[in-house]
C-alpha cells in the first residue's frame, strides 16, 4: 500500500490519494489511512534540559545548520522548571542529534527581561539566522513570569542580539514570511494576547535591524495555569494569501488575520475558521505544503487535526495516548518536511515524525 499524501484536492468534498484512488477524508478514519508515528531522537541535551517546545526546519546550509535537519528548542531545566531551558539541539531525519545552542542568560548582548525560557518561537531563516523566543522564570512558576524577548542567533549558535520592548510580552509561538533581503516574523504574546509582525531588514547586516513591530491581533484570551503555566494564543502559520493563522487555544478555535503582511492595525481576535469538533485546545500550528491544509496539535488529547483553510476538518490523527487523561500536555511544535509532519512529544522528550 502507497502512503497517503497529506495533500487536499480542489471541490466541493476533501479528497486524500491513496495509490491512484481518491477517497473522502470525511469516510475515513485516522487509524486506517497508513501514516505511522516514529521516534527520531531524543531531544534530551547533555545538560538534561527538558519539555521541547519549538520546532523549525534548516532550508539553508550554513555555519553549524544543515539543510533537511530539524531545530528544536527546550523550555525546562533538568530539573523540570518551566521558563528555564536554555538550549536548542539540531536533529537529522536519521536520528543524529548535536547541540546547536545554549544560551547564558547572562552574557545576553541586549534585553531579556527576565531571563531565559526557550518557547515554541523557532523559526531558521534562510539567511542562518536563527530567531527564538524567551518566556522566562526563575522557578518555573507564573510568579516569576517575565516578559520575555526574541532572541537572534547566527548560524553557529551565537546569540548576536535581543529583541525586546512592550510589544513583545511572552512571546509563546512564531512563524516568518522570509525573503532574501527582509523578513516578517509574527509573534503571538501569551502574556497579553497580542499577535506583533515585525519586520527584519537582513540585507547586508551583521545581524538583523528591526524596520517596524505592529500590532495586527488584540484581545486574545490568556491565563496563568498552574500546569501549564501560561494558557493563550499559541501557534501561528501564514498562507500564501496573507492570512495569518492562530491557533487561539483558550477559545478552541483556529482564527484568521486577514492582510497579515500589511495591514497597519489589529484585526482584534480575527474571524473564526474552525472552532470545536476535533479541535481540543489547539497549540502548535503549522501550514502544510499545498497551502490548504492548517494542521494543529491538540493539548487536551494527543491529537494531529488538519482543517482546511475554508473550516473543514479534514483529518485527525492520535499522536500520543500517554499521561492522565491520555495526550494531555504532551503536544506543541511541528513542522512539515514535504508530507512528513515532525513534531515534539513533552511527555518522552523526543522528536517524533509521522509520514
Amino acid at each position: 500500500m502507497k502512503k497517503i499524501a497529506l495533500r487536499y484536492l480542489m471541490g466541493s468534498a476533501a479528497f486524500l490519494i491513496l495509490g491512484a484512488t481518491a477517497v473522502r477524508a470525511d469516510d475515513r478514519t485516522e487509524d486506517d489511512r497508513g501514516q505511522a508515528v516514529s521516534v527520531v531522537a531524543s531531544t534530551v541535551p547533555a545538560n538534561g534540559d527538558l519539555n521541547p517546545y519549538g520546532v523549525a526546519r534548516v532550508r539553508t546550509t550554513k555555519g553549524r545548520l544543515h539543510a533537511g535537519q530539524i531545530l528544536v528548542s527546550n523550555f525546562n531545566n533538568s530539573a523540570n522548571l518551566q521558563g528555564t531551558g536554555t538550549t536548542i539541539v539540531q536533529i537529522s531525519p536519521q536520528g543524529t542529534t548535536t547541540l546547536f545552542a545554549q544560551i547564558n542568560a547572562a552574557s545576553l548582548p541586549g534585553a531579556c527581561p527576565g531571563g531565559v525560557g526557550l518557547t515554541t518561537s523557532l523559526v531558521a531563516l534562510r539567511s542562518g539566522f536563527v530567531i527564538v523566543g524567551s518566556l522566562p522564570t526563575t522557578d518555573g512558576t507564573a510568579a516569576t513570569i517575565g516578559p520575555g524577548c526574541l532572541i537572534v542567533l547566527d548560524s553557529n549558535g551565537t546569540v548576536v542580539e535581543t529583541l525586546s520592548g512592550p510589544l513583545i510580552n511572552g512571546p509563546w509561538d512564531m512563524t516568518a514570511r522570509d525573503h532574501e533581503n527582509s523578513t516578517a516574523l509574527f509573534v503571538a504574546n501569551v502574556l497579553d494576547g497580542s499577535v506583533v509582525r515585525i519586520m527584519l531588514d537582513i540585507s547586508s547586516m551583521a545581524k538583523p535591524a528591526v524596520k517596524s513591530m505592529t500590532v495586527i491581533g488584540s484581545g486574545f484570551s490568556h491565563r496563568t495555569d498552574p500546569a501549564a503555566l501560561v494558557i493563550g494564543p499559541t501557534g501561528v502559520g501564514l498562507g500564501e494569501d496573507g492570512i495569518l493563522y492562530v491557533a487561539d487555544s483558550l477559545n478552541n478555535r483556529i482564527a484568521a488575520i486577514p492582510h497579515a503582511i500589511s495591514r497597519t492595525s489589529s484585526a482584534g481576535t480575527g474571524t473564526t475558521v474552525s472552532q470545536g469538533g476535533t479541535l481540543n485546545d489547539p497549540l502548535g500550528l503549522a501550514i502544510g505544503p499545498d497551502k490548504d491544509a492548517i494542521a494543529t496539535v491538540n493539548g487536551n488529547d494527543g491529537f494531529l487535526v488538519i482543517t482546511t483553510a475554508d473550516g473543514r476538518q479534514v483529518f485527525k490523527k492520535l499522536l500520543d495516548s500517554t499521561g492522565t487523561p491520555p495526550g494531555n500536555g504532551t503536544l506543541f511544535g511541528l513542522t512539515f518536511a514535504g508530507e512528513a509532519i515532525y513534531f515534539v512529544d513533552d511527555g518522552t522528550n523526543t522528536l517524533n515524525v509521522l509520514r
